[in-house]
């Protein structure tokens, strides 16, 4: 499974890594909004993992503007954040995102997350 990790946080990142790397996903990870619409296009990733709160161009931002790409206007948005109250995660669903994963997350439970989140949205 093609996955798009989309993190600005160094040792965020390299947990990620650790936590997915012997679970069956190809990953590209992008340290920015603009980064990640370098790279998804060509990518064509099958799930997007986007943290909201980045400089630049935010989560909600870049996820704006995948949806702009040729095959990504369907493709699976979890939004990682420690921005978890309910209201705020009814703002993430509206943006069209699947889900949210709260930071910080449980790096040995999250390829299972993730994999629980896409087959209950299928």
């Amino acid at each position: 499974m093609k996955l798009l990790y989309v993190e600005d946080e160094a040792d965020i990142r390299e947990i990620a890594e650790f936590a997915l790397e012997d679970e069956g996903f190809d990953i590209v990870f992008c340290e920015s909004g603009e980064q990640a619409l370098d790279k998804a296009g060509d990518f064509q990733p099958d799930v997007i993992l986007l943290d909201v709160m980045m400089p630049g161009m935010d989560g909600p931002t870049t996820l704006q503007n995948l949806r702009q790409l040729d095959g990504l206007e369907d493709t699976p948005v979890i939004f990682l954040t420690a921005k978890v109250q309910p209201n705020e995660i009814k703002d993430f669903i509206a943006l069209g995102a699947i889900d949210v994963i709260p930071k910080p997350f449980d790096p040995m439970t999250l390829a299972d997350k993730i994999h629980d989140v896409l087959n209950s949205n299928r």
